[in-house]
């Protein structure tokens, strides 16, 4: 495990009680596996909930964050997963307002599969692109109509925010994500680290 120091940039997913397992573990193996063998790039992964305690996901994988919302470093890129979890965000204004003050201070924000429904609900996708779970297309459109759906596409790159299709688009997202920060070819290198093509060979 790589030891951050005081200039590290951090990558943190948001964990969070019905969250989708794969919205949160598959990009975290790309940005764990990338961290982990290429210090030098500068970058650490971690993980956090609200209160730091333990999470139970959709499918009842229990998941132990390394830290709460008030003590994880501070984020370069936040990523928040889908899931049946995000059904009660929507309505959540104290979830919502954290999102909104995130967004001041954290360079790259991103969703997997229906956290782009929250971040909708936030005000954060207003007159912007974007994409989510195929199922929620309309439901991203209905929370606000300004904002471009764009179904079909793994992950819509809006500059400052990036937001993906369902489930395992988000590890295509993160592999993007990595070459946005260390350049195409260390995207490769992971790619072929975590043997992963976003298209089966056979």
């Amino acid at each position: 495990m790589t030891t951050p120091t005081p200039n590290t940039r951090h990558l943190g997913i948001l964990l969070f009680d019905q969250m989708e397992e794969l919205d949160a573990i598959g990009p975290w193996e790309v940005f764990a596996w990338w961290t982990q063998h290429f210090p030098g790039d500068g970058y650490a992964a971690t993980t956090f909930s609200a209160d730091g305690g333990p999470i139970t996901c959709e499918k009842s994988l229990v998941v132990q964050p390394h830290h709460s919302a008030a003590s994880v470093p501070a984020l370069e890129v936040l990523l928040h997963p889908g899931g049946d979890g995000t059904n009660a965000q929507l309505d959540d204004p104290s979830h919502l307002q954290w999102l909104r003050e995130q967004r001041s201070h954290v360079p790259l924000m991103t969703s997997v599969c229906t956290g782009a429904t929250v971040f909708a609900a936030a005000g954060l996708l207003r007159d912007r692109p974007a994409t989510t779970n195929r199922t929620a297309l309309d439901q991203l459109a209905q929370i606000d109509s300004t904002i471009t759906v764009r179904g079909g596409e793994r992950y819509v790159d809006d500059g400052d925010l990036i937001t993906s299709a369902g489930i395992s688009a988000g590890i295509d997202m993160a592999l993007h994500i990595v070459g946005r920060l260390a350049g195409a070819a260390r995207s490769r290198e992971v790619r072929e680290g975590i043997e992963y093509a976003a298209e089966a060979s056979n």
